[in-house]
């Protein structure tokens, strides 16, 4: 069956399509010439498959989609082997420097103060899930308070460069975000060169694998990347699943009433209803995937969202179970392109939901969510609630 990715019913709720694709064909071709797989076992398979990877292209005119083009051609998401374990072992060298522990206790304090300084009715994501995910992504990379607000216009226009379609203004604004937001990493990565502090910025200038190192368009790539990923997949990850939380009033009372189902809760809350709905891949050769053989050179898009609710991994998977365990989803990728930063949105994610439990009682929807408006970065455009 053909998938219309740029349909609004199905933007707004592609779950039954995504169900009846999954059930007749858990991978197979689109009259576009893409395959899709739909299935639990065939987006684990297309996603571990070193024969399956990501061979960056550049955007054409290439000189108009500068430094968009840059920024991809030097980023471990856009590489395979050995160029990918380079910059991947690079960039988890400067992680390993204990930067994603220290954070907690920051980011379950900022989570309280937000909801502090908030009214008793606020949009969950403008006034709580995006002012925490910049403070987190911001304090990670070492951006000063004083810039930080700059960090979130920058992501949500890099960002929409990824959905199926785009319009031109979409794409200009994207490629001015590029050259603000690089122009941006170069000078504090020349400042933390000059003066390092403990920050994830000063690790990527000062790491080395004995004489290798981060060129510089590879730290402001891999920085980019941090900051994309992490801010997407946190805001809407929360948004997503507050949202399915609140219509499951038994299974939020379940995790009202134990505490110690929060991590459980947050992996179901991004399985669920996943804010990454689709990672493409390109056969670099023939490739046999659960039966079916993808021909070398066609594209692949694995469809996260739809793995996550195959019946053959998930018992009931269109229920939201706060205490699912186990569970395998597939939100944050798998294979050596696994996200890097899912330890930072879990602790971000987790730090969010107690805050809430714990200073917003009786939140409730103060009004329908307005839906989403994209597909591949799937989140609501705005939640409003309010608390007692």
């Amino acid at each position: 069956m053909e998938v219309d990715f740029e349909d609004p019913a199905f933007v707004g709720d592609p779950y039954p399509v995504l169900a009846r694709l999954r059930e007749t064909a858990p991978i197979g071709p689109q009259p576009s010439g893409r395959w899709l797989a739909a299935g639990h076992a065939a987006v684990a398979a297309v996603l571990r498959d070193r024969r399956l990877g990501r061979f960056w292209v550049d955007l054409e005119p290439a000189g108009v989609f500068e430094p968009f083009n840059t920024l991809h051609r030097n980023q471990m998401m856009e590489n395979e082997p050995p160029v990918h374990t380079r910059l991947r072992s690079l960039v988890a060298k400067a992680f390993a420097r204990g930067h994603v522990e220290r954070l907690g206790p920051a980011v379950a304090g900022e989570a309280e103060r937000l909801l502090g300084a908030v009214g008793r009715e606020f949009d969950l994501l403008a006034d709580f899930a995006e002012p925490l995910a910049v403070s987190v992504i911001a304090a990670l990379l070492g951006v000063p308070v004083a810039d930080r607000h700059r960090l979130r216009p920058w992501s949500a226009a890099m960002v929409r460069m990824y959905e199926v379609s785009r319009t031109p203004q979409v794409e200009a604004d994207a490629l001015a975000a590029c050259r603000e937001f690089a122009g941006y990493l170069e000078h504090l990565a020349g400042v933390r060169a000059a003066e390092p502090e403990d920050d994830l910025v000063s690790h990527l200038v000062a790491i080395r694998d004995g004489s290798d190192r981060l060129t510089g368009e590879e730290l402001v790539a891999s920085a980019i990347l941090l900051l994309n990923a992490g801010h997407e997949a946190s805001v809407n990850g929360l948004g997503n699943g507050v949202v399915a939380l609140l219509g499951n009033p038994g299974e939020l009372a379940r995790v009202r009433a134990d505490r110690a189902l929060i991590p459980y809760a947050v992996e179901e809350m991004l399985r669920y209803d996943s804010p990454s709905q689709l990672f493409v891949r390109t056969a670099a050769a023939d490739v046999r995937i659960c039966g079916v053989t993808v021909p070398a050179g066609a594209e692949v898009a694995a469809l996260l969202g739809a793995a996550n609710r195959d019946p053959a991994v998930f018992a009931e998977p269109d229920r939201f179970d706060a205490g699912r365990d186990p569970n395998p989803h597939m939100t944050f990728g798998a294979g050596p392109h696994f996200c890097l930063g899912a330890p930072l949105a879990r602790i971000e994610l987790r730090a969010a939901l107690a805050a809430l439990l714990d200073h917003a009682p009786g939140l409730r929807l103060a009004a329908p969510p307005e839906p989403p408006r994209t597909f591949v970065l799937r989140g609501y455009a705005a939640v409003h609630v309010s608390r007692s």
